[in-house]
């Protein structure tokens, strides 16, 4: 990442991700190891998952003022954030004209016919962070087919996808409001869905159809709100206390950590 806003909402996805697996999953941090695909979907790396949590994934986003992450026991899990806002200097209308080729003709008519201009902007990110999210749970990265993923809804309840013109069954998504003008879209679908590269990562891509229903209906619970500086003191209680090994190969308990100013 170039800017340092970047950089910093990057490592708060870091450290959001093994803040996560230890509390779900009671992994201790030094034992953590997380990778990512060849296409960039980041996994857990590590057997101790469980019969409870069959296909635990998770997946992050950030954008704007937030940092948000979450996770499945059994679907596939895709998670985007948007912030309502455009580069300075282009209007609303040019800035959504670039993506026009995202969107289906439906789509796109919704969008442009919204009304006003931040009603356009509004409409195009709702759109958009669902394409977002559809795409990071299969693990497939930016070149799927966007185009011919085409979402319905009704006000934007009861969302529905349709792909190359089949409705899709298997999927649940839901599109909520996070607060100073940012969007969060969750997808949760089938894992035999998922690409070859991230297929491997999960323990099963099968189940028997009551199994999957029950995990596709698992209910969409609220987002946690924590600061940056509250999840560096959860970080920080835990980690104080793995063994560090020095440059003398002998090992001691860590002191007291403090956060960074």
């Amino acid at each position: 990442f170039v800017r340092l806003e970047d950089r910093k909402r990057a490592l708060v996805s870091r450290l959001l991700q093994y803040a996560l697996v230890h509390q779900v999953l009671g992994i201790p941090y030094d034992e953590i190891v997380i990778k990512r695909t060849p296409e960039g979907k980041p996994y857990l790396e590590n057997g101790k998952v469980g019969e409870e949590f069959p296909n635990f994934n998770f997946n992050a986003s950030h954008h704007g003022d937030y940092v948000a992450i979450a996770s499945e026991p059994l679907c596939l899990v895709g998670l985007d954030i948007v912030s309502l806002v455009i580069p300075w200097r282009e209007t609303v209308e040019d800035f959504i004209r670039s993506f026009s080729s995202y969107f289906s003709s439906l789509e796109w008519d919704n969008i442009v016919s919204a009304g006003t201009s931040n009603d356009v902007l509004a409409e195009f990110f709702r759109y958009w962070s669902l394409k977002e999210a559809y795409v990071k749970a299969l693990g497939s990265g930016v070149s799927y087919d966007l185009e011919n993923v085409e979402f319905h809804h009704c006000n934007w309840k009861n969302i529905s996808v349709k792909i190359y013109g089949n409705a899709m069954p298997e999927w649940r998504f839901w599109l909520s409001e996070l607060g100073k003008g940012h969007l969060v879209a969750v997808a949760r679908g089938h894992p035999r869905l998922a690409t070859e590269s991230y297929k491997k990562t999960l323990k099963y891509a099968e189940f028997d159809e009551e199994e999957y229903r029950k995990g596709l209906h698992l209910p969409n619970i609220d987002f946690v709100y924590r600061t940056v500086e509250e999840v560096i003191q959860i970080l920080c209680k835990e980690v104080k206390s793995i063994p560090r090994i020095h440059n003398d190969n002998k090992l001691e308990e860590t002191g007291d950590v403090q956060s960074p100013a």
